[in-house]
């Protein structure tokens, strides 16, 4: 069954707050993850949140699209208040104008890769099966592909693996986009041109992003600003000059070698 479009956000001005996080608590079998967590994102920017493995960065985007939910605290996003959603219809009409760009693709094997593209299209959109032929191999040559769309998954490297998942959180033309770790698994030149990538839809579609990493290599190429979560609360929010720059003990932790080797096993 298909659904009517979703009611358009209402966007505020380009760097004006878009998402607000305010006191956010989360724990699980009495273990505290998040502890009180305050962070604006500004509509139009990259924010990269950082962090250790366990340190709930993933948690903490989950809440956006209704994965996870607080313990306490308030999200609200564009003005609308998170935490006070109570049906999957008053999710779901949220979640049409977000793309979440899961960790490690999770493509289906099952279905060809213009298959796994048009997915969102055919559940959510009403149009002709020409229109979503057209629309599918937009978003592929938008993240850098061509000719692929017969293609199962399994041909396909893992960075091209990433590049359709990301066509495929295109399709619906998001306001906002979540990027949980896109480089994870991924060698240092495919790394680089994921990087690349996200910098040019940035750019091109003028859409806000979030994006949580471990790989400070392509937190530094894409982050307008730069969150650091650490023990629960974001310690660190700045610029990539800022946070090199930072005396923060924690930030010094997280940066030295044995922090990142550590990091590099999420």
């Amino acid at each position: 069954m298909t659904s009517q479009p979703a009611p358009t956000l209402i966007l505020p001005p380009k760097g004006e707050p878009l998402i607000c996080f305010q006191d956010i608590y989360k724990s699980y079998n009495h273990q505290s993850v998040l502890r009180g967590v305050n962070l604006e994102v500004r509509c139009g920017e990259t924010l990269v949140i950082l962090g250790r493995s366990g340190a709930g960065k993933s948690v903490l985007t989950s809440m956006l699209v209704g994965l996870e939910t607080p313990d306490a605290g308030s999200i609200t996003l564009a003005g609308v208040e998170l935490t006070g959603l109570r049906t999957e219809t008053d999710w779901d009409r949220l979640r049409l104008q977000m793309g979440y760009l899961f960790q490690g693709s999770a493509l289906y094997d099952f279905m060809t890769v213009g298959e796994n593209v048009a997915f969102p299209l055919v559940h959510h959109r009403r149009l002709t099966h020409d229109q979503i032929k057209q629309i599918v191999k937009e978003k592929l040559a938008l993240v850098g592909l061509k000719d692929v769309e017969s293609l199962e998954p399994s041909a396909l490297s893992g960075g091209m693996q990433r590049r359709v998942a990301l066509a495929r959180t295109l399709a619906l033309d998001p306001h906002i986009i979540i990027y949980d770790e896109p480089t994870a698994g991924l060698d240092p030149i495919t790394s680089d041109g994921i990087a690349h990538l996200i910098q040019d839809l940035q750019k091109s579609l003028d859409v806000t992003s979030i994006l949580v990493t471990h790989d400070l290599r392509t937190a530094r190429f894409v982050g307008d600003r730069l969150a650091l979560l650490y023990d629960g609360r974001i310690v660190f929010l700045g610029s990539t000059q800022e946070l090199e720059d930072s005396d923060n003990p924690e930030v010094k932790s997280f940066l030295s070698p044995i922090s990142l080797t550590e990091s590099e096993g999420l």
